[in-house]
C-alpha cells in the first residue's frame, strides 16, 4: 500500500499546487491514501469549511492540522460534521472535532490517521504521548495502517514521539516547522519516521510568508501583518510504502520504505 503525506498547505498558492498536481501524482505513483496537513490553508492561518471541502475534493482523504486549527471561528461548527478534518487529539475533550479518523481505501484496506500536537513552545494541552496511547488502544484490529501526524515545534519532541511509537504504528510524520528535514528512515521496529515533512506553497518567502515583514519584525519587534508569499511553488511530501509481509505484535502493518518527494508547479 502506498501513502502520500503532503506537508503543511499554505494559503492559496499551496491550494493551487495541490489542485493542479495531486491527481496526476496519485495516478502516476498509484497512491492508495492521501493525507495532508491543512492548518495554514486560509491565507496562512487556519482553514475554513469551504477550503476544507475544496481540498477534500482534490483527492485528499484526510486533513490533519495543529495549533492554528481554531483560528477561523467558522470552523468550530464545521468540525463536528466533517470527520475527515482533524484537530489534535490532545486538545481538551470539550474542543469541537476529533483527532482520529478511521476509514477504508478504495481497495478495501482499513486505516486510521491520528493527529497529536507537541507541548514545547506550543499551547499547554494534554500529553501527546498518553493521548496517543489512549487513542491507539481503542482502535479496532482491522485498522492495519496507522499514520500519526505529530505537529510540534522542536525536533526532539517529534523524534521522541517517533521512538515511543516505534513498532506500534505504520508511520510517524512531523509537521509544523514548514522546513523539510532529511532524516526520513524506517526505525528498527518497522515504523517510518521523518521529523518534518516540510511545506506546500511558496518557497520564495520565510516559511511561506513574504520576507520583508518578517525580517523587519526581527529588527523592531513590533506586531505586523504577515502576507502569504507567491512564487516558487513546491509541494513537499513523503511517500510511504507498507510491508505486506510484516506486521507488529498489535497487528498493525509495518513500513517498507519512506522517501521525501518534492513536486513543482511548471
Amino acid at each position: 500500500m502506498k501513502i502520500l503525506f503532503i506537508g503543511d498547505i499554505v494559503g492559496s498558492p499551496g491550494r493551487r499546487i495541490v489542485k493542479e498536481r495531486l491527481a496526476d501524482i496519485v495516478a502516476q505513483q498509484k497512491i492508495d491514501l492521501v493525507i495532508a496537513n491543512c492548518e495554514n490553508a486560509a491565507s496562512g492561518f487556519g482553514i475554513t469549511p469551504r477550503l476544507a471541502e475544496e481540498l477534500l475534493g482534490c483527492g485528499i482523504d484526510v486533513l490533519s492540522s495543529g495549533n492554528h486549527i481554531f483560528d477561523r471561528k467558522e470552523i468550530l461548527d464545521y468540525l463536528p460534521h466533517q470527520p475527515r478534518l482533524l484537530r489534535p487529539a490532545n486538545y481538551p475533550p470539550d474542543a469541537p472535532g476529533s483527532g482520529l479518523f478511521m476509514g477504508t481505501t478504495k481497495s478495501g484496506t482499513a486505516y486510521a490517521v491520528l493527529n497529536v500536537q507537541g507541548r514545547v513552545f506550543m499551547p499547554s494541552i494534554d500529553c501527546p504521548f498518553r493521548t496517543a496511547d489512549c487513542m491507539l488502544a481503542g482502535l479496532p484490529a482491522e485498522a492495519r495502517i496507522v499514520i500519526v501526524d505529530i505537529h510540534a515545534e522542536v525536533t526532539s519532541e517529534k523524534q521522541a514521539i517517533g521512538w515511543y511509537l516505534n513498532g506500534k504504528v505504520t508511520a510517524v510524520v512531523g509537521t509544523h516547522t514548514h522546513v523539510a528535514t532529511a532524516d526520513e528512515r524506517i526505525l528498527p521496529g518497522g515504523t517510518a519516521f521523518i521529523t518534518d515533512v516540510g511545506m506546500t506553497g511558496p518557497h520564495d518567502g520565510i516559511i511561506g510568508m513574504e520576507k520583508d515583514a518578517i525580517i523587519r519584525r526581527f529588527f523592531d519587534g513590533l506586531p505586523t501583518r504577515f502576507e502569504v508569499a507567491e512564487k516558487n511553488l513546491q509541494m513537499n511530501c513523503v511517500l510511504i510504502e507498507t510491508d505486506d509481509a510484516r506486521s507488529f505484535v498489535n497487528g498493525r502493518a509495518a513500513a517498507k520504505s519512506i522517501a521525501r518527494a518534492r513536486y513543482l508547479l511548471d
